[in-house]
C-alpha cells in the first residue's frame, strides 16, 4: 500500500473524516479538512466560495499538514472535481487522484443546479427537512436505514447550512459549465495517475467522457453499492482505494 499522504475531499452534503475511511490506512499519513463553508469552517463567506477558492484551501490544509511532500487526492462527487482543479492548479503537490464519481459535465450537476436556483430560505428549508429525515435521504441513494447508517447520514447532514449547499452549487455550475473545466481535467489525467471509482446503482447517471475511461489508471465498479458507497459499505469503498493506490 502507498505511504504517501492521502488527502480526502467531501462533496456537496458532509465529510470524509469517518474512521472508518482512515484506520484502514495507518500507518499512511491522511487528512479530510472541511470545505470553506463545512464543518470548522462553515462561518466562510458564502460569496467567496468557489471551486478554485476550494482547490486552493485544500491546498493550503495539506501544505500545513505534509509541507512539500506529494499526496493522493481522494475525491468524491462535487470533491473529485476539487481534486481535479487542486492537481491542475498545484501539479507539484497532486502525485495521483482517485475520482470518486467526480464532476465532469453540467449532467454530473443536476442537484447542484438545482439548489443554486434557489432562494437561501430555500435552501435552509431543504437541509432542514434532510436533517429531520434522515433516513429519507439515505433513501435517494439506495441506503437501507441501519442504526449505523442513520447516525453517520446524521453527522453528515450537520455539517453545513443551506447556505453553503446553495453556494456550492452556485460553484459547481459555474465550474463545470465553463469550456476550460474539461480541459484542466484531461491535462489531469495525462500528467497523472487518475483512478476512477463508482458505485454500481450510481454509475449509470456518471457522465464519464470517453477519453476519461482510456486515459483512467483504473475504473473499478463496487457492486451493491450507490453514490454513496463509502457510507453504504465502507469496508468495500476502502479496499478499493488499497487496491487502487498499491505502489
Amino acid at each position: 500500500m502507498t505511504r504517501r499522504p492521502m488527502v480526502f475531499v467531501h462533496g456537496l452534503i458532509g465529510s470524509l473524516q469517518a474512521p472508518t475511511l482512515h484506520s484502514p490506512f495507518a500507518p499512511t499519513p491522511t487528512l479530510a479538512p472541511d470545505l470553506l463553508g463545512y464543518g470548522v469552517e462553515r462561518g466562510a463567506d458564502p460569496a467567496t466560495i468557489t471551486l478554485t477558492a476550494q482547490a486552493d484551501h485544500v491546498h493550503q490544509a495539506a501544505r500545513v499538514a505534509f509541507g512539500d511532500q506529494p499526496v493522493t487526492v481522494i475525491g468524491h462527487s462535487v470533491g473529485g472535481a476539487i481534486g481535479a482543479l487542486l492537481a491542475h492548479r498545484h501539479p507539484e503537490q497532486v502525485a495521483a487522484l482517485v475520482s470518486v464519481e467526480g464532476n465532469f459535465t453540467l449532467g454530473d450537476a443536476f442537484w447542484s443546479a438545482s439548489v443554486a436556483r434557489m432562494l437561501e430560505e430555500e435552501a435552509e428549508s431543504l437541509m432542514a427537512g434532510f436533517r429531520a429525515d434522515p433516513a429519507g435521504w439515505l433513501a435517494r441513494s439506495g441506503v437501507p436505514p441501519t442504526p449505523e447508517h442513520l447516525e453517520a447520514a446524521a453527522d453528515l447532514l450537520s455539517r453545513q447550512p443551506g447556505s453553503t449547499v446553495r453556494a456550492m452549487g452556485r460553484a459547481v455550475v459555474d465550474a463545470t459549465g465553463h469550456p476550460s473545466y474539461l480541459n484542466a481535467v484531461e491535462a489531469v489525467f495525462n500528467a497523472i495517475p487518475v483512478h476512477l471509482v463508482a458505485g454500481e446503482r450510481s454509475i449509470i447517471g456518471w457522465n464519464l467522457p470517453d477519453w476519461a475511461k482510456d486515459k483512467a489508471a483504473s475504473l473499478t465498479v463496487i457492486p451493491n453499492t450507490g453514490h454513496m458507497m463509502m457510507v453504504e459499505n465502507p469496508t468495500a469503498f476502502t479496499d478499493v482505494l488499497a487496491r487502487c493506490l498499491t505502489d
